[in-house]
């Protein structure tokens, strides 16, 4: 069995599929799992301080502990601040000085997940809509917070930004922080990208330009695990049917590099001593 990594999936323990869906993945031929918390706001309601931050979290850890029973490799939480938190708190009167403070106070405690064991990555990002410029530079402070957070403890950023394929200024951000651009993961990219390692939403257009760049890259599917939205965005079946269609095109080298060094190199995980047996 050759590893098949799932970069960035949501499992919903409170009003999804769960575990369910990562044994799914797993009889589709996936083996390893990065399990992304859902927002905050979808798994405990309004948050106002940090006890609903690790509530969130903690949920998330424990769905990623049992995903480890039905994969015949791995699954890591990875933790984080959703950026549409900040719309929310504004929508609630708070300033976006304030939404910005509470929100790198979580990054905080995603960041002692880190350091004490349980999660391998912190997520951040910045919105992928439009914001009032006191929203988009506290955006970006949030974000900047999360590189700090990131080196502080030795650990890859995952990234939910807007769509695009130039990061330059945001990996160098990364590194102004002390955290490498190579421990930068740009979520849902559309191909590859400058300055942050890509994270390919498994479309077969996204993932061939992946292949054929020569760059490091992850598949992913950004499954939301939203029983509204069954299937969304892509559901957790993508990822395997993705690289066997990869190996039938003749990118066996890409899928190496997708499933087995990427990884390596930005996680300093080994999805293949990972596997059982």
């Amino acid at each position: 069995m050759d590893p098949i990594l799932d970069d960035h999936l949501h499992l919903d323990p409170v009003n999804g599929r769960g575990v369910e869906a990562a044994a799914e993945f797993a009889r589709a031929g996936g083996t390893h799992l990065l399990v992304l918390n859902k927002p905050s706001w979808s798994l405990v309601g309004e948050v106002d301080d940090e006890s609903g931050f690790r509530e969130t979290f903690d949920l998330t850890v424990e769905v990623a502990r049992k995903a480890n029973e039905r994969l015949p490799g791995r699954a890591w939480p990875v933790l984080g601040i959703h950026p549409a938190l900040i719309s929310r708190l504004v929508d609630r009167e708070y300033t976006p000085e304030n939404a910005c403070d509470l929100m790198q106070a979580g990054l905080d405690i995603a960041g002692e997940y880190v350091a004490d064991g349980p999660a391998l990555a912190v997520k951040s990002g910045r919105p992928h809509y439009d914001v009032s410029e006191a929203v988009w530079d506290a955006s970006n402070e949030v974000m900047r917070h999360a590189f700090h957070v990131g080196a502080a403890v030795g650990c890859p950023v995952q990234l939910h930004t807007e769509a695009g394929d130039d990061f330059t200024t945001v990996a160098t951000w990364a590194e102004d922080a002390g955290l490498p651009a190579g421990q930068v993961v740009k979520h849902y990219a559309e191909g590859p990208v400058t300055g942050p390692v890509a994270s390919v939403i498994a479309r077969k257009g996204p993932l061939r330009a992946a292949a054929e760049s020569g760059d490091p890259f992850m598949l992913e599917t950004d499954f939301i695990d939203d029983p509204d939205r069954p299937g969304a965005v892509l559901g957790p079946k993508t990822v395997p049917r993705r690289v066997r269609w990869l190996r039938e095109e003749g990118y066996d080298e890409a899928v190496q590099r997708a499933m087995v060094e990427t990884p390596a190199a930005v996680y300093g995980i080994d999805t293949e001593a990972t596997l059982d047996g």
